[in-house]
């Protein structure tokens, strides 16, 4: 994604790594065309076989570079809720998409992985073993959901006004799927006070087990996506805060 500076404005370039991922954040920009915090579309097509949009420029800010704001967070969670209330036939087709059995079956299908590097990624075989005792994280039914509401995500300008971005993998999931993945990422970049504003925010809290329930699910997945991003043979290039939070979440899970 690139930010391109013009006499009297900027834009925003975003190049994709196969036609489907384009594809997909279309038609879901598309569907949402009339919801406020979705990205302005200003032009897209292909170039040599890359595919492209062009985005106006919805700020040079994001709640993961700014300190700790509450009203932001509130405003992000509220942002999360009208997004879960909307109408889910929009974006998908999908008959049930990510439901309490995939999560089940992918929550430990994610740990086996993690298994597998935890030399790589520096975390002890006794808390995956312990994560994997766990029951999965509870999961309601689907609603239309962003998938990845994360900080950075969350492009903000100057007026304070917010853009979700990245919708390339919008579906149908659990809201908890989005709910608990943006307040635990935003409590772990601006703060336990953010948190807490975003649930406030959302108008809904998850009790303490079970969000660590679904920490141990984000932070594995996150872990598991860095390794194999990376293909690092050095526990260093993980960052040790993302263990800790996983054995923390393992142990709190477990209450």
């Amino acid at each position: 994604m690139f930010r391109i500076w013009r006499d009297d404005d900027s834009i925003v370039l975003k190049v994709y790594g196969s036609d489907a991922r384009e594809r997909r954040e279309h038609h879901a920009l598309n569907a949402l065309v009339d919801w406020a915090h979705t990205p302005e579309i200003m032009d897209s097509g292909s170039t040599e076989g890359l595919h492209w949009i062009v985005f106006a420029d919805g700020g040079q800010w994001n709640l993961e570079t700014l300190p700790e704001n509450p009203g932001l967070a509130r405003s992000a969670g509220l942002i999360l809720r009208e997004l879960h209330e909307t109408d889910n036939t929009l974006v998908s087709n999908l008959e049930k998409g990510i439901d309490q059995e995939w999560v089940a079956i992918d929550f430990q299908s994610t740990l086996r992985r993690l298994s597998r590097y935890r030399s790589r990624v520096g975390v002890a075989e006794d808390f995956i073993e312990a994560a994997q005792e766990l029951n999965p994280p509870f999961a309601s039914a689907p609603v239309l959901a962003h998938t990845d509401p994360v900080p950075r995500n969350f492009i903000i300008d100057d007026s304070g006004s917010i853009t979700l971005i990245n919708w390339e993998w919008a579906t149908l999931a659990p809201p908890e799927w989005d709910l608990t993945r943006a307040a635990w990422s935003l409590g772990m970049h601006a703060g336990p006070f953010a948190a807490a504003s975003l649930f406030q925010g959302y108008g809904k809290t998850v009790d303490g087990v079970l969000l660590d329930r679904w920490i141990v699910y984000h932070s594995a997945q996150t872990l598991v996506s860095l390794t194999e991003r990376t293909m690092s043979n050095r526990p260093g290039d993980v960052p040790a805060g993302l263990v800790h939070e996983f054995n923390r979440a393992v142990l709190g899970a477990a209450g």
